[in-house]
């Protein structure tokens, strides 16, 4: 096999982790190979790491292959019973470090500062040292949760130090990006905490250098599909198009599932239509139970990227109304897009965090945590719209949705960089 002469690695939790991150890294991925990049790598999680970690995955089995020329590395652990969770970063960290030492020119894109970004700069720091690595440019991609999860839960906890730490991995990539202006606002508010707690001045080089990279959608994958297609997957799952409201995402309660179900069950709508919630997660169960055995709310949770478009296209409306938690607060809204795209009904959803970014004013929105607007804008979107009025928001949400194809998100993101070239 011939040397490669440029590569581009991915460290991300990737599929089968149901997470928008998962798809942006198989997004860029699969751009990078009609860029330039002949060696294209997704460093990820054992299988079982991620299932012992409870997050909600896609049935194995559901999952779309991804091109050829696109390897996904899963490091074995490293060491032994003595070192219970470092095990597995340090195979992340043991891979990129070798990675990083071959001679390859390569741009290292990690997304969730910890613990992602941070095996980049450790594996990096130590290939520097035996004096390697100098062409390997990396990009760190903070999420909303980094922020949310890790600085303000550190600062309202008197442990600023994490934070702290947090910030400074972050500003040690040549390219600092945030998935939404809500998300770069974001950092640059909860810096300036940290700037207070520790005094440091975290907040200003923030300001000066993080910039907004919208996460990429393969766009062809939602538009143009065939009608037979649709039909024949919402036979299979026993639904009609336009016959029921699609909620598909995890099933948290910072998606505001609980409110949906309360919402569809004191709507006019629910005569007309059926929910179906499409997904798993924590709440799962808590949800069903919310249903209260309500044969018109449908719980899918196996459906696969194949079958995904499919269900959005035939929707009457698609909803999904987070609302902030301290655990989360949507960021941006990939689901969102995803259904604008598809030409399905129209979207319902909420002006939490970097919503309004994605959906613009293409959709109708209402306050979070309002089951009651929520069920008005179910009856709005099902039993007042006329065709013509649905068919023109679709062609509408479908423009503006496509100023997130990848290939467009990856250019923006690459150009400009001082990228190693073979």
């Amino acid at each position: 096999m011939s040397r490669p002469t440029r590569r581009l690695v991915i460290v991300v939790r990737a599929d089968p982790v149901i997470c928008g991150h998962s798809g942006e890294a198989r997004n860029l991925a699969e751009v990078a190979l009609t860029r330039g990049f002949d060696d294209v790598r997704i460093v990820t999680w054992p299988i079982p790491a991620l299932q012992a970690a409870g997050l909600p995955l896609k049935p194995l089995d559901s999952i779309l292959p991804y091109s050829a020329g696109i390897t996904v590395e899963r490091p074995e652990p490293v060491g032994d019973y003595r070192v219970p969770d470092g095990r597995f970063t340090l195979g992340l960290t043991s891979r990129l470090y070798e990675l990083f030492t071959d001679g390859v020119p390569t741009v290292c894109i990690s997304m969730y500062l910890t613990p992602h970004t941070n095996v980049v700069v450790e594996a990096l720091h130590g290939a520097r040292a035996i004096g390697a690595g100098f062409d390997v440019t990396t990009i760190a991609k903070a999420v909303g949760s980094d922020i949310t999860n890790i600085v303000r839960t550190s600062i309202a906890e008197g442990r600023a130090g994490a934070a702290a730490f947090l910030l400074t991995t972050f500003l040690a990539n040549d390219a600092c990006v945030a998935v939404s202006e809500y998300t770069r606002d974001l950092i640059v508010e909860s810096a300036m905490q940290v700037d207070a707690a520790c005094g440091t001045r975290f907040a200003e080089e923030c300001a000066a250098r993080v910039s907004v990279s919208y996460p990429p959608i393969d766009t062809g994958a939602y538009v143009d599909l065939d009608p037979a297609a649709v039909d024949a997957a919402l036979a299979r799952r026993g639904l009609r198009r336009d016959g029921y409201v699609l909620f598909l995402s995890r099933v948290t309660l910072a998606k505001g599932v609980d409110d949906l179900v309360a919402a569809y069950r004191a709507s006019a709508g629910r005569e007309k239509v059926r929910l179906v919630v499409a997904g798993t997660g924590p709440e799962l169960a808590q949800m069903r139970d919310l249903a209260g055995g309500d044969d018109r709310i449908v719980f899918l949770t196996d459906v696969s990227d194949e079958e995904k478009p499919l269900l959005m296209t035939g929707s009457a409306a698609f909803a999904l109304p987070s609302k902030p938690r301290p655990e989360f607060v949507e960021t941006f809204g990939i689901a969102l897009v995803e259904a604008m795209l598809s030409g399905g009904g129209p979207v319902i959803t909420t002006t939490t965090g970097g919503i309004p970014e994605s959906v613009g004013d293409t959709a109708i929105e209402i306050a979070a945590g309002d089951p009651a607007a929520l069920a008005a804008a179910i009856d709005r979107a099902v039993l007042e719209l006329t065709p013509e009025d649905r068919q023109a928001a679709a062609l509408r949400a479908r423009d503006y949705a496509m100023r997130f194809d990848r290939v467009r998100v990856f250019d923006r993101l690459i150009d400009g960089l001082a990228v190693p070239a073979g």
